[in-house]
């Protein structure tokens, strides 16, 4: 034991450099994959972020007016409680504009501790502005966005006489607005409730209940009701169902970024298996003296798995340290994510599963090299008498028949003489660069969402409808803007044979100027009956292009012919859409139809210019009819996945710590081979500068075949998986866009350069290095 720990002594002084290079890697990779997952959880999980920064409340109880609600406060399983507020139940439309959902009004004199609203835009109510002559109300995010209400903006509320100005916007953890389903939330200062004329089914009382174990949330409900009576409690929602609805709106985004927290993971336990297993080949003549003094195979083994254990746990330490110590000092959404994750549940142990994972494979990596050392003979074979490599291919010959520098020709020989050590060396290198090649197709799909939606199903960019304009004056507003072009359609909601379900039924354009579809297979529909479909669609009836398919609206049938499938983005792909003509001819199967027809459009879908500005054309129609025009913005998919960009960023940063990491030992390894034939090509007449440029081309040529390799590959993943996702979310295929070539051909010259660049010191120094030093190193 004594002897190993002095020759453990010994090893680390001998080589102090590259034991701060391996501690450095590791904390490095320990770092990125402690900020990665803050940052996953950051992003894909904003109900659990806004939760976690509003003290959320766990149950709401709503009741009618007069119950004793504030007794809940006294059950032993409740924490704290946000109320009991006063409420009332209103409908709301934006003036100008027309948009109208149901709210329920909290009267809040301050802002609430527990469940505390989270202000994104504008302020809180203030008592001495809020209560005049203009009173103010704080809209909940998700009844903002369906309203397109924004602070300034004017609200009429029903039972209430004065119109209340929107002085903020602020998130919640509850259930979100759902129009016909959940009501949204305003508050508002209690004299502004007191000043409502609603009757007493309109008036209630609700509250929160934060648990201290959430897990107690059916006792708690059912102890609830039991103390205030089942006739009292109007509704019921829990953390659960709030969570539920917000983890569907985040799938998409949850999986990009879990593939890039698992790839970058995958790259980190190769370049670290890759680093070990080139440290320990580099010291097999010291592994040989050490069997030559005694020492046993086991000892070795126990030797070399015990020192590089000690170092993973050094920078595992350091690595987590620095994280949890200075990343909240970070500026910007990486400090934020890492204040979060301090108060989420899982960092109790999430960082300590991180960090014994990376423990755990750095000593399985090292077992396996460690064994590899424990059959290393005591007397080492003289490498000269052993076949090493291939011999010179007539490829290499002709080359250097060529006049091509010899350098070059050696450099490839070098990189390549070894296939299947340059192999390995070629996929560790290919990891990162395939996946900083998903992660930039998907950055170019996003973009393609957002510069070119008409490509992907998204060619209005607004829609347009009235309750008080007659069709006629509707068309001639909006066909006189010369920055647009109006297309009439109309939305049923349609039951197909066998299911209990609907689907939307849409019609857009007419049969003289057909709505310009993105249609990716098949053509589009042109004539009576014809009709194109979503992915979602088709897999729900089990139909493909071609078919005719039968469903009903309110008893009357329609039988329509699929003749084109289009990207469908709105829900989920189960979308069939025809012309307003077909959709309003009523019975396509010649039936006599048991509902009225639709007497007009529904809505006018805008398609813009390319030049145009959506709130421009907004705000100019609002304006050319007096308020009496409803104006939307077509949502678009990329909007929620705004975040992706900031963290495609920080994981290709990471990525490319990685990649570095690996080329460290790319080059230490190829420094160290070249360096045995120092002799040699010196002998044949190789200068200092000719011996650096072999070992710096070799190093060059190995990136060069992993570039081309992790490009290529990750383009085809790229295309793949986003096309895959595509199809699960029923959008359907055709939304990937690759990556230009000339951002490709970048990011393949950027590795090359920084190869080269990081081979050339070793390699000087290895040339600098006496001949004696170079001689020795042939056993």
């Amino acid at each position: 034991m004594r002897a190993a720990a002095r020759w453990t002594q010994a090893h680390l002084r001998a080589h102090r450099p590259a034991a701060v290079l391996i501690v450095l890697a590791t904390a490095g990779i320990t770092i990125s994959l402690l900020l990665a997952t803050a940052l996953f959880a950051y992003a894909t999980d904003p109900w659990q972020r806004v939760f976690t920064q509003s003290s959320g409340a766990h149950v709401w109880i709503h009741t009618q007016a007069g119950t004793a609600t504030g007794s809940l406060a006294e059950l032993d399983e409740v924490r704290a409680t946000s109320g009991p507020f006063r409420t009332v139940r209103t409908t709301a439309s934006l003036q100008p504009g027309g948009a109208k959902a149901t709210v329920e009004l909290r009267g809040a004199a301050r802002r609430p501790a527990t469940a505390s609203p989270q202000i994104v835009a504008g302020r809180w109510l203030d008592a001495g502005t809020d209560a005049g002559a203009t009173k103010g109300i704080v809209l909940d995010s998700s009844v903002a966005r369906a309203m397109w209400a924004k602070p300034g903006d004017t609200l009429a509320l029903s039972g209430i006489a004065a119109h209340l100005r929107v002085v903020g916007v602020a998130d919640t953890a509850e259930v979100a607005f759902r129009a016909g389903e959940s009501p949204g939330v305003g508050w508002v200062l209690p004299e502004t409730l007191a000043a409502s004329d609603a009757g007493r089914d309109q008036r209630g009382r609700t509250i929160g209940l934060q648990l201290t174990d959430p897990a107690d949330t059916d006792y708690v409900v059912q102890r609830a009701v039991t103390r205030l009576g089942a006739d009292q409690i109007t509704d019921v929602s829990t953390w659960r169902q709030a969570k539920a609805e917000a983890e569907g709106d985040n799938q998409l985004l949850g999986r990009l970024l879990g593939l890039f927290g698992l790839g970058a993971l995958l790259a980190a336990a190769l370049a670290v298996g890759g680093a070990i297993s080139t440290r320990i080949r580099g010291h097999l003549r010291d592994i040989s003296v050490l069997k030559a003094i005694g020492f046993t195979p086991g000892q070795v083994v126990r030797m070399f798995l015990a020192l590089h254990l000690g170092l993973a746990l050094l920078g595992v330490a350091l690595g987590a340290l620095l994280t949890q110590g200075l990343g909240t000092l970070v500026p910007g959404r990486i400090g934020e994510a890492m204040a979060l994750w301090h108060r989420l549940p899982e960092h109790a142990w999430l960082p300590l599963v991180i960090s014994g994972g990376v423990v755990v494979f750095i000593g399985s990596a090292t077992c396996l090299a460690a064994w590899r050392a424990g059959r290393v003979p005591p007397v080492p074979v003289a490498r000269a008498a052993t076949v090493t490599g291939s011999r010179t291919s007539g490829l290499t010959r002709r080359a250097l028949g060529l006049r091509i520098p010899p350098a070059l020709v050696l450099g490839w020989r070098g990189a390549f003489h070894r296939p299947l050590r340059s192999s390995a060396a070629v996929a560790r290198l290919a990891v990162p660069l395939l996946l900083i090649t998903i992660a930039l197709g998907t950055w170019t799909t996003l973009d393609r969402f957002t510069s070119h939606p008409g490509n992907v199903g998204l060619p209005a960019a607004l829609t347009a409808r009235s309750d008080t304009l007659d069709d006629r004056e509707l068309r001639q507003l909006l066909t006189a803007g010369p920055r647009m072009k109006a297309y009439p359609g109309a939305e049923e909601q349609a039951l197909v044979p066998g299911q209990t379900g609907t689907i939307t039924l849409r019609g857009l354009g007419t049969d003289a100027k057909p709505y310009p579809f993105a249609v990716v297979e098949g053509r589009a529909a042109h004539g009576p009956d014809e009709a194109v479909a979503g992915q979602g669609l088709l897999e729900l009836l089990d139909a493909h292009v071609g078919d005719w398919v039968r469903m009903t609206v309110a008893g009357r049938p329609y039988v329509l012919h699929i003749v084109g499938r289009n990207i469908e983005t709105a829900d989920a792909g189960r979308v069939i859409s025809t012309s307003l003509d077909t959709l309003l001819d009523g019975d396509t199967a010649d039936a006599t139809p048991s509902g009225p027809h639709p007497p007009r459009p529904d809505f006018y879908n805008l398609v813009l210019n390319h030049d145009a500005d959506p709130g421009a054309v907004r705000d100019a129609l609002t304006e050319a009819s007096a308020g009496r025009l409803e104006v939307r913005e077509v949502p678009n998919p990329a909007d929620q996945l705004s975040a992706v960009r900031a963290v495609s960023i920080g994981l290709i940063g990471v990525l490319i710590l990685i990649g570095l990491a690996e080329l460290a030992t790319t080059v230490g390894a190829a420094v160290r081979d070249r360096s045995r034939d120092l002799l040699a090509l010196k002998a044949v007449g190789l200068t200092p500068r000719q011996i650096t440029a072999v070992i710096v081309s070799a190093t060059a040529f190995v990136t060069l075949a992993a570039a081309l390799a992790g490009t290529a590959l990750g383009l085809l993943a790229s295309e793949w998986l986003i096309n895959l996702q595509g199809r699960t979310s029923g959008w359907g295929t055709g939304i990937a866009q690759r990556p230009a070539t000339g951002i490709l051909l970048l990011v393949i010259a950027v590795a090359v350069a920084v190869a080269a660049i990081a081979s050339a010191l070793p390699a000087a120094r290895a040339v600098r290095r006496r001949l004696a030093d170079s001689a020795s190193a042939q056993l």
